[in-house]
């Protein structure tokens, strides 16, 4: 898994070997069934994660007691609650494993000796969060003034990677949908 990361990283920017242990050394590989949470609701979030393999999903629950998805992250991203992450604030989204998942996780603690030691690292790691930031948005604004059926055909076409990985009920939940909507909705697209 650790090369994973590092191939990934040099897809960004060429790195020494002696900088590839740096790396890797700060790193510990975890894996999750479908449905273990990597971050807890009301907790501080105290860990970064890498997706070697599998498909995260960021939620939280509304005050109806409703769980709600608001993104993904399939392989070759890092994700966290990145406020609660930065700031050590207790966060009301969480992290959970849709489908067996194996990630590279790095405490908040060992991510900044990574900068000491290795200061592109923080642009590094802050670009692509940033960009993922961004995608968010982009993704979200398509969604905007479709109807149940059109936020389907959007998630196809936009997620083909993960759809067929991950629980009906995880999409209906970002999508806003009922799982029983979108069951109708697969059925009359097929």
């Amino acid at each position: 898994m650790e090369s994973q990361l590092i191939n990934y990283l040099k897809s960004l920017k060429p790195i020494s070997d002696t900088d590839e242990n740096i790396i890797t050394e700060h790193f510990t590989s975890k894996t999750f069934k479908e449905g273990d949470f990597l971050i807890l609701p009301n907790k501080i979030a105290k860990e970064m994660f890498f997706v070697c393999s599998g498909v995260l999903r960021i939620g939280s629950t509304n005050d109806k007691g409703i769980e709600l998805t608001h993104y993904f992250y399939n392989e070759d991203r890092f994700a966290s609650i990145l406020q609660s992450f930065n700031e050590e604030t207790p966060t009301s989204a969480f992290i959970q494993a849709s489908c067996p998942t194996e990630v590279l996780s790095i405490t908040r603690n060992r991510l900044l000796e990574l900068y000491e030691k290795l200061p592109y690292m923080k642009e590094l790691i802050d670009q692509q969060n940033q960009l993922r930031l961004i995608e968010k948005v982009n993704i979200r604004n398509t969604y905007l003034g479709e109807d149940a059926e059109g936020k389907y055909k959007l998630f196809m076409t936009q997620h083909p990677d993960i759809i067929l990985r991950i629980p009906l009920k995880d999409i209906a939940s970002y999508l806003g949908i009922t799982p029983q909507s979108l069951s109708r909705i697969r059925r009359n697209i097929k």
